[in-house]
């Protein structure tokens, strides 16, 4: 539920229930967020069964650049709404045929949360965590659809439950009416903004990234009112405000100038600016670059040379789509820690972005349902089923783990 493949849910789920205006009621926010999530257990349950009866990523699908550009362009004018552009309801004459249903709110009807619930578990969340993949082998390996949809269902709930919480308590904490209320929708609207950046990261190269989070940074800085005189009898929340919107606007500064640097970490956005290292020390942190590879005969084929030469084989599974995978890129593999310990493997990348036939065989091999995914393989060509790594793993963990999975004795850390 704390995974940031979750977290962006809680903008959209905020936007839903602060567009039912001043007077929403903690149990219309609660109802609102239990068909949110409801929704959103319905789908990872129905998409989690077909895509073990079928052997098909179906979050794949939905991951392709002209779905990802079209939602985050939906994201982007769910924001305008909350700056107050523009309304959002349903057309005069549909109003009256669905009144118990809309009620004429600008946007957070029950249809609407259940529909945002949908996509978000499709597209908002598209992450397969160890316990989703875990549960996805069971049905797939037991072939009991209803168990597997069961586990799905009640995982999805735990996913839900802090989605609940905030929900029910925005209704109540939430200003009632007067200036405070645009402020708060200025932030979701923010917020939303935010979401439709995370979901183009995924398409769009780490410098655009970078450009993209300065400008909601920027526009952060304006809201906060950094570029407006502060008057001599203002109060302290006024200069808080102040204040956080100076700090915005130069980190959205940093982070321009990172991006025209090549840089790539929201993080650490002038890596790219520093001077590259002399010498050996340069040429002894050199990051590994992985072959990729792209069929089950091509894995075979490398195994065969890796075994040759008595060396041990890592298999990386990848997409483009995959926000773990760019970290694990970002973070994990070109750690000197990890590198140190890859120094005598053979790295291999298969890319699934396709999720093509080819991919689909590949990663059936190993009855893997997506990325990321890390497998180690023996000079005998044997995988080490045991050390299988599902999802994000810091770098320190990451190397003490690959550690063990090359010397093939005890259990896996």
């Amino acid at each position: 539920a704390f995974t940031p493949c979750v977290l962006p849910m809680v903008p959209i789920l905020s936007g839903l229930i602060v567009g039912q205006g001043p007077d929403v009621t903690t149990r219309r926010a609660f109802s609102l967020s239990a068909v949110f999530v409801l929704a959103m257990a319905l789908t990872y349950t129905i998409a989690g069964v077909v895509v073990a009866l079928l052997g098909h990523n179906l979050q794949a699908t939905f991951q392709h650049p002209a779905v990802l550009i079209g939602f985050a362009a939906i994201f982007v004018l769910l924001a305008l709404a909350m700056f107050g552009f523009y309304e959002l309801q349903v057309p005069a004459a549909l109003q009256t045929k669905m009144t118990r249903l809309s009620n004429r709110q600008r946007s957070g009807t029950w249809v609407g949360a259940g529909v945002m619930g949908m996509f978000s578990a499709l597209i908002v969340g598209p992450c397969v965590a160890a316990p989703l993949a875990a549960a996805l082998i069971v049905i797939g390996a037991s072939g009991d659809p209803v168990r597997g949809g069961a586990a799905l269902f009640a995982l999805s709930l735990g996913m839900g439950a802090p989605l609940l919480a905030f929900g029910a308590s925005a209704g109540k904490l939430l200003p009632r009416a007067g200036a405070w209320m645009e402020h708060v929708k200025n932030l979701f609207g923010l917020l939303l903004l935010g979401v439709a950046v995370w979901m183009l990261e995924r398409i769009v190269p780490p410098a655009a990234t970078l450009a993209l989070w300065a400008g909601l940074f920027f526009l952060a800085a304006v809201f906060l009112g950094s570029l407006e005189p502060l008057k001599p009898d203002a109060g302290p929340g006024r200069r808080i405000a102040k204040g956080l919107g100076l700090m915005s606007l130069l980190y959205g500064a940093v982070l321009l100038v990172g991006a025209a640097a090549g840089g790539q970490s929201l993080w650490q956005p002038l890596a790219g600016v520093r001077a590259p290292a002399q010498g050996p020390a340069a040429a002894s942190s050199a990051v590994q670059e992985f072959r990729i590879i792209k069929t089950v005969a091509d894995l075979e084929r490398e195994l065969q040379a890796a075994g040759a030469a008595g060396r041990n084989t890592l298999l990386d599974f990848y997409a483009d789509w995959c926000v773990d995978c760019k970290r694990m890129e970002r973070y994990t593999f070109p750690a000197p820690a990890v590198q140190a310990a890859l120094a005598d493997t053979v790295l291999l990348k298969a890319d699934v972005t396709a999720n093509d036939e080819a991919d689909r065989d590949l990663m059936n091999r190993f009855n893997i349902f997506g990325p990321p995914a890390t497998l180690f393989f023996g000079p005998d060509g044997a995988e080490r089923r045991p050390y299988r790594l599902l999802g994000f793993v810091p770098a320190e963990r990451f190397a003490t783990h690959i550690r063990s999975a090359q010397d093939g004795a005890g259990a896996p850390r």
